[in-house]
């Protein structure tokens, strides 16, 4: 299968390139920089230049292919503090490929979020899917709305499913959540943590999603919603505990406010309770997360290198 991957140079996105290339499919990456493309035409995937703000580049990738996975996001735009831009520019994009698959019954997977379906109790893949029936005062729910809108294009002959990350994809290299949090422990002299810290993240393995990622382009049913969930809650405050432990350092408890302060928006998602389950998702594709747990990560080196 020929298949087009936005964010295709991006953390998940390169695990993703070679588990598909590893599987005999033909990876067609989206690349808004020269970087970005010597990696891909490295990793042994054809390059496709553009960007999410230029939807001409994403309706002829999208045309060209057999699939398409959707993992791009303007991440450094959301945590500018403009998250709605962020999924607007998402939004646009998924009705630009959209609009290239239909009526094909080609597959559209796009990479979309757990964060806030369930206000602290297990999100399932059952949330979230009426509109407007998230977590009051969520910032992604114009995310989820796009997701709403990805499920619905399987009424115009795509074969479309939404993938949900949890807050923390981890791993060697990774340049996110826990990286930040690693981060600013050092800088602070001590690792923070909201309240008492018994609110809950749900984290996945990098390997296992990108796994997952090929699966549900292979052959999720159309208006499949799909959890990449290794850990389903992890208490912040062992988090904070395992890199206070390593780095050396004390933890200690902070208010939202203070949190939000020192960390910007990782600090509010910092003190959300947020598990989640995927047990619908093993069901239906037969994925098993087979890499690290996350406390298992962060007892490793390279969070500390």
């Amino acid at each position: 299968m020929r298949i087009f991957v936005t964010g295709a140079s991006g953390w998940v996105g390169r695990a993703l390139v070679p588990e598909l290339l590893g599987a005999g499919h033909e990876v067609v990456g989206l690349a808004r920089s020269d970087a970005s493309a010597a990696w891909l035409e490295q990793a042994g995937a054809l390059v496709h230049r553009g960007d999410l703000d230029n939807p001409d580049s994403l309706a002829t990738g999208a045309e060209s292919s057999e699939g398409v996975v959707h993992l791009a996001f303007q991440h450094e735009v959301a945590f500018g503090v403009n998250f709605a831009a962020a999924a607007a520019t998402d939004r646009r994009a998924v009705e630009v490929m959209g609009a290239a698959l239909a009526g094909s019954d080609r597959p559209f997977v796009l990479a979309s979020g757990l964060f806030g379906l369930a206000d602290g109790r297990h999100a399932t893949e059952d949330d979230g899917l009426v509109p407007g029936a998230l977590v009051r005062g969520n910032p992604a729910g114009a995310r989820a709305a796009t997701a709403l809108l990805a499920l619905s294009l399987r009424g115009t002959g795509v074969r479309s499913s939404v993938l949900r990350f949890p807050p923390t994809v981890h791993g060697d290299g990774d340049n996110g959540f826990i990286a930040t949090l690693v981060g600013a422990a050092r800088a602070r002299g001590v690792a923070e943590y909201v309240g008492d810290g018994t609110n809950r993240w749900p984290a996945v393995h990098r390997s296992d999603a990108a796994r997952l990622a090929r699966l549900a382009v292979e052959s999720a049913p159309a208006g499949s919603v799909l959890h990449a969930v290794g850990d389903e809650g992890v208490p912040f405050r062992e988090i904070a505990g395992s890199i206070a432990g390593h780095l050396g350092l004390p933890t200690a408890s902070v208010t939202t406010a203070e949190a939000v302060e020192h960390l910007g928006l990782i600090g509010y998602l910092a003190g959300v309770d947020t598990p989640a389950r995927a047990t619908a998702t093993r069901e239906l594709l037969g994925w098993e997360p087979t890499g690290p747990s996350l406390l298992d990560d962060l007892g490793q080196a390279h969070y500390y290198s």
